[in-house]
């Protein structure tokens, strides 16, 4: 190859899985214009990694998976040189493309015991074979931040808490699953993006710790993972002021994060890419096309993620570089290849999903993660509510003809209620729960992300937290822990389950814990402050 050639493996652009005929095309002459090294997949131009504004709508398509299958195919057939097909499928493809299989969040997992960790290998086997089935060699995951800010908007439940070895052996046990479906990995979001409460999509957040703090605390898992010898380390775009002379520089654009510390201090010898360089923290800081990405290879990043101008930063890298660094990177890239069989013919012998192996796992999890957060009843949960006098039984946000309600339907009495979003008969309905003094609440947390606290609406937060201090009340939280915390007088409730998301498999769970009085063998991943 050319200087130029090799250049251009450095680049991965970003491209959609429903996009116009246009797009594409053009897509396909970037391709074999400027050789470049890979792609990551998006669901659409309005999905949230690049609509931070939430302008566009998101439009489903249910042929979202046939499309990215034939894009790839298409792509590789562009290719000069065989590309790195990437994405992030943190929970599985279904955190890019809709109808695949949905594995659960990191928090969740995190809730699991660690004698349990197998677990977690198993998860990361099973979206390995899945994403092999796609025609993907790179899972950009998983998160090896430690989540140690309730507020932080962007990390939250794609950590697996705030258990500093815990994220570690879990991140190196996702890590082990994958490799072993012959699906690179990738450590993120180094230094460590978890303690802080700015979005890198929209600002630069900025950490206040010393090397001596992120030593002891936040590099712990990466360290582990390059014990490892983890194929991949994402660079956050978070700016460590004690590490760069007091200057807020993100950690993307600086060489003493990058090869200081991460290559001549922890000894990484992987491959290094940068978070995604459109993301508004460093995508304003050059108006001229191309020095973005100079200065994020010249800071110490072999791939350059969702770079937007490829002709520009190829030429502008070719300029400044010296022959040996440029050696050095293309040679990460190219090894990465060959261990992905993608330089060598590698039969991909993943030929459908595996639903039910899917199912299983999620079942196992649930199972291993459910975690009882207060109990005070004299008997069983079921009995408590069976010897009740008169019962509700009430699905926030969920149609009650669900897995969690059915289940329970015959072994537990009441009648049965739901409430939607914005429901317009939202105060009828809740004039005739006065009536009833025990209220068995599933409550379906809206988001996963704390913005506008979860989306629970101000009406129910305020429901709820009367309820609990007025009737004997069993909630079930079928989302994020944390949604916990937007409830005042939450604690008041006789018996409080997380049960982290809405799975399927997790609302069956859920449903046999209490009428089995089966145990709860999951503990929070992370410290809530409840009252």
């Amino acid at each position: 190859m050319t200087t130029e050639q090799k250049i251009g493996q450095f680049f991965f652009p970003a491209v959609f899985i429903n996009d116009s005929e246009e797009n594409i095309q053009a897509t396909e002459r970037l391709i074999r214009d400027y050789n470049i090294g890979g792609l990551t997949f998006f669901h659409s131009r309005a999905s949230a990694a690049t609509n931070y504004e939430n302008n566009k709508k998101i439009e489903s398509n249910d042929d979202s998976f046939e499309r990215l299958k034939s894009l790839i195919i298409r792509y590789q057939k562009a290719a000069p040189t065989p590309l790195l097909m990437s994405i992030d499928a943190e929970w599985g493809l279904a955190m890019r493309v809709e109808k695949t299989p949905q594995y659960p969040y990191a928090i969740t997992l995190g809730a699991i015991p660690l004698e349990d960790k197998s677990l977690v290998y198993d998860i990361g086997k099973q979206i390995g074979k899945d994403l092999k089935f796609a025609g993907i060699h790179y899972n950009l995951s998983p998160l090896a931040d430690i989540n140690n800010d309730p507020n932080n908007p962007v990390i939250g439940y794609r950590s697996f808490g705030e258990n500093k070895n815990k994220v570690a052996i879990f991140a190196q046990e996702y890590l082990n699953g994958m490799s072993d479906a012959g699906i690179l990995g990738c450590l993120k979001h180094f230094p460590g993006h978890g303690n802080t409460n700015v979005d890198s999509h929209l600002g630069l957040p900025v950490l206040k710790e010393n090397l001596e703090d992120l030593m002891s605390n936040e590099l712990i898992p990466f360290i582990k993972g390059i014990e490892n010898k983890v194929d991949s380390i994402m660079i956050g775009h978070l700016a460590v002021p004690a590490l760069n002379g007091g200057a807020n520089t993100s950690a993307t654009l600086s060489k003493a994060i990058i090869e200081d510390l991460l290559r001549s201090k922890l000894g990484f010898q992987g491959l290094i890419i940068s978070d995604a360089l459109n993301m508004h923290s460093v995508s304003k800081l050059y108006p001229t096309k191309g020095i973005l990405e100079w200065e994020a290879f010249n800071a110490g990043n072999d791939v350059l993620c969702f770079a937007e101008n490829v002709p520009e930063g190829i030429q502008e890298i070719a300029k400044r570089a010296d022959l040996e660094r440029i050696d050095a990177s293309f040679n990460r890239i190219w090894q990465c290849k060959i261990k992905a069989g993608i330089i060598e013919e590698n039969k991909n012998n993943c030929t459908n999903f595996d639903w039910k192996t899917t199912h299983d796992l999620n079942t196992k999890c649930a199972v291993k993660a459910i975690t009882l957060v207060k109990k005070d009843t004299p008997s069983s949960i079921s009995d408590f509510i069976n010897n009740s006098n008169k019962v509700a039984k009430i699905s926030v946000y969920k149609d009650s003809n669900n897995a969690f309600f059915n289940l329970i339907s015959n072994a537990l009495k009441g009648d049965s209620f739901s409430i939607r979003v914005k429901d317009e008969n939202l105060k009828e309905k809740l004039n005739t729960l006065n009536a009833y003094d025990t209220l068995v609440i599933a409550l379906f947390v809206p988001k996963a992300k704390p913005l506008a606290n979860f989306e629970i609406e101000d009406s129910i937060i305020s429901w709820l937290s009367q309820v609990v201090t007025t009737k004997k009340v069993i909630v079930h939280l079928f989302g994020n822990p944390y949604a916990l915390q937007v409830i005042p007088n939450v604690m008041a409730a006789n018996t409080i389950v997380v049960a982290y998301q809405d799975l399927i498999a997790f609302q069956e769970v859920a449903a046999e814990k209490i009428i089995g009085n089966q145990p709860y063998e999951g503990t929070l991943p992370v410290t809530l402050l409840l009252n």
